[in-house]
């Protein structure tokens, strides 16, 4: 949005399965500086996320429980769980060079702030819960890819952000549908919701209506240039992990034979 404030628009798709929403205005304009210390200036905010990533461990464990027995989060759990990911989101944004401003040191943000996450309390199915730990396997997989891959270029992003001081369009709409879909599976994980984790490669045009409010991400309508990037993505966090499990199986060996003392 030109205007650089933050508006929610229209609900998505109510009659149907409602997936966890990660507004995102798109910055016109980031400070070179700040691009150029992102890292260093995030360390104050990486350490919260520490001490909330183990509070919110223990509380996904309890609130598992609890949704085995009630069909739903308890209304504390929830929000503290959804202020969590909000706070998670935010961070990381920030960290991929999505938005310019400085993240907020509080689970709940105020209301202009260019990264908002929208999860909503609903009924969960008990047998889903029960199997949540295998259910969402297929997805952690896609999603570790398309982060790890992200990351393997990340130096690249962050020099191309420097020199134009401003992330490119396609860039923008992969590393934003990348981190949405992180967000889908922290909160499929975390109970948040029962949506499984989908729109990795964008949302349909139509899914507002012309003319209506939107952010940059709601919906998330990507180019052909955005869905390449998210397929690069994908592709180097594949080779990625294989040649980390190549590596590892051919060392094996030799560490094997240096403790038996064998040839």
């Amino acid at each position: 949005m030109a205007d650089g404030r933050w508006s929610p628009g229209r609900k998505e798709a109510d009659a149907d399965e409602f997936r966890p929403v990660l507004d995102i205005v798109e910055p016109g304009h980031q400070r070179r500086l700040t691009v150029l210390l992102r890292l260093l200036l995030l360390i104050p905010q990486f350490i919260v996320l520490f001490f909330l990533h183990i509070a919110a461990f223990f509380t996904v464990i309890a609130g598992w429980f609890a949704a085995l027995v009630l069909g739903r989060l308890p209304d504390p759990v929830f929000r503290f769980l959804a202020g969590f990911l909000g706070y998670d989101m935010r961070v990381s944004a920030s960290q991929m060079l999505l938005v310019d401003r400085y993240p907020p040191f509080a689970l709940t943000p105020p209301p202009d702030y260019p990264v908002q996450t929208e999860v909503r309390p609903t009924a969960l199915n008990r047998l889903a819960v029960l199997f949540r730990i295998f259910l969402m396997i297929p997805a952690a997989i896609v999603q570790s890819l398309a982060v790890y891959g992200w990351w393997a270029l990340a130096f690249v992003w962050w020099v191309i952000t420097l020199v134009l001081g401003r992330m490119p369009r396609p860039l923008f709409e992969a590393t934003a549908a990348t981190l949405r879909y992180r967000m889908r599976f922290s909160a499929y994980t975390m109970m948040l919701t029962p949506a499984y984790p989908k729109g990795l490669f964008g949302d349909d045009g139509l899914a507002l209506p012309q003319g209506h409010p939107r952010s940059a991400t709601r919906p998330l309508v990507m180019s052909s240039a955005g869905k390449w990037l998210v397929v690069l993505f994908l592709v180097l966090g594949l080779l990625g992990n294989v040649t980390t499990s190549v590596t590892t199986a051919t060392s094996d060996p030799d560490d094997t034979t240096r403790l038996s003392g064998t040839p």
